[in-house]
């Protein structure tokens, strides 16, 4: 499969100017202009990630053909994560269906007024939602205590991450919330819940994001030098939280079995890491390196590292924009190549209370 091109609007934590419907049209704008496409002409099927409960509207999917040129043609929702919109695009062209998909995520959670309640209502309504906990993320200090003892990781691991992670965004426009920092200046944080501090905690941001894939015959018409993906692997470790295995991501390792990782050099790996120590965690479960605590500390994530990891900042810097996190990673991981990468790997997730991952291969 091949990228074609990718366009974003937003990337701010409130897009007042912007309703999610005119967000949605600029990114489909840039998206189709930088793969050189006319969505009314060379489009075959149009996917959109988005989800009723984020929406605030009922069946929001109806709000998605108009500002993505999809009106009239075969539009398809998946109520998920980003990068799961694009498995399916693969699958769409691999089974024949279409030659030219359009995968596109967006949101909008500076109009969400209860957002820590949503977050509360896709718990395990028996074991994990009569706790009535204060601070939702304490699912996250539970996987990060067990992860902690699996491994071996100390709180100075997750402000290294930290560090890297928001200083490596201040070189990309769209980072709202890049900052040069030190570890020392995140160590001295207050720790919020658990072992985490405000700064070990993603925040949202407004954004939508569009992507064009096609097959490989079908993207020698627009370019020269497309952008491969050439594996993808998805997975769901179970849908109950008491039943998960805290402090392995046993769904990215499953994903990544999938996709094949293993035994091959990356010039970038585009983890998420909403939470500081999921880098950590999702970097062992993928299992292309021997300890992701080594790779932290010896200084190999860093750009220029033996193995780069978010080098252009992640979530940390450009925050969480809802069912689009994954193809935030995605955009990270096009760019990379378009600077020169031969291979990079994309890992997502869709945030507690999902133990679901998606893992994408990609090659110049």
């Amino acid at each position: 499969m091949a990228v074609l091109g990718i366009g974003y609007s937003g990337f701010k934590p409130n897009t007042r100017d912007l309703s999610f419907r005119e967000m949605m049209f600029e990114a489909a704008t840039r998206a189709y202009n930088a793969a050189g496409i006319d969505p009314r002409r060379d489009v075959g099927s149009f996917i959109s990630c988005q989800e009723d409960y984020w929406e605030g509207i009922s069946i929001a999917d109806e709000f998605s053909p108009g500002p993505i040129g999809g009106v009239l043609r075969p539009t398809f929702t998946i109520a998920g994560d980003g990068l799961m919109g694009i498995i399916h695009g693969i699958m769409q062209i691999l089974s024949g269906f279409s030659e030219v998909v359009v995968v596109e995520s967006h949101a909008k959670p500076s109009e969400i007024d209860t957002i820590n309640k949503i977050v509360e209502l896709s718990l395990d309504p028996i074991y994990i939602r009569p706790i009535n906990s204060p601070n939702t993320h304490f699912l996250a200090a539970l996987d990060l205590e067990k992860y902690m003892k699996i491994s071996g990781a100390k709180r100075e691991d997750l402000s290294l991450v930290v560090e890297k992670n928001k200083n490596a965004g201040l070189k990309v426009p769209r980072s709202s919330y890049a900052a040069k920092i030190g570890r020392e200046y995140v160590e001295s944080q207050p720790e919020l819940v658990g072992h985490l501090t405000a700064l070990d905690i993603t925040p949202y941001v407004d954004a939508s994001i569009v992507a064009v894939l096609a097959s490989e015959e079908s993207a020698k018409r627009f370019t020269k030098d497309p952008i491969f993906i050439d594996g993808y692997g998805w997975a769901t470790e179970t849908a109950l939280f008491e039943r998960a295995e805290l402090g392995m991501a046993k769904y990215m390792s499953m994903a990544a079995e999938m996709a094949k990782v293993k035994g091959l050099k990356y010039d970038g790996v585009f983890v998420d890491d909403r939470y500081s120590y999921k880098e950590l965690e999702h970097i062992d479960a993928l299992g292309i390196t021997d300890s992701a605590l080594k790779v932290i500390r010896e200084g190999q994530a860093y750009e220029g590292g033996d193995l780069p990891v978010n080098t252009k900042g992640g979530h940390l810097s450009k925050g969480i924009p809802l069912e689009a996190a994954g193809l935030s990673l995605l955009l990270d991981a096009y760019e990379c190549m378009l600077e020169g990468c031969e291979r990079a790997l994309v890992a997502g997730w869709r945030g507690f209370g999902t133990f679901t991952g998606y893992v994408l291969r990609m090659v110049s």
